[in-house]
């Protein structure tokens, strides 16, 4: 029997996965955002979780998509190889 720390951490590491996969997915709309210069549609939330995750990284007083970002993205492009 799990005891109710264990539980806990548990349920956080889901919760983290969960909000961590929300962002994955939400990420080419945010790139999209940044290149419309919209970046104020971007919830401040999400702009640090991204920024915490590298997927994105404050430049010269801007966003910009960071490498391990684009391979995020990159990830998510469907696959043109048949």
């Amino acid at each position: 029997m799990a005891s109710n720390s264990q539980t806990r951490v548990s349920s956080k590491a889901d919760a983290e996965a969960a909000a961590r996969e929300r962002l994955r997915q939400a990420l080419p709309a945010t790139v999209g955002y940044l290149q419309q210069h919209q970046a104020g549609r971007i919830d401040g939330d999400d702009i640090d979780a991204y920024v915490r995750l590298n997927w994105l990284e404050w430049h010269g007083g801007g966003l910009r998509l960071t490498i391990t970002g684009r391979n995020v993205c990159a990830q998510m492009a469907p696959s043109t190889a048949a």
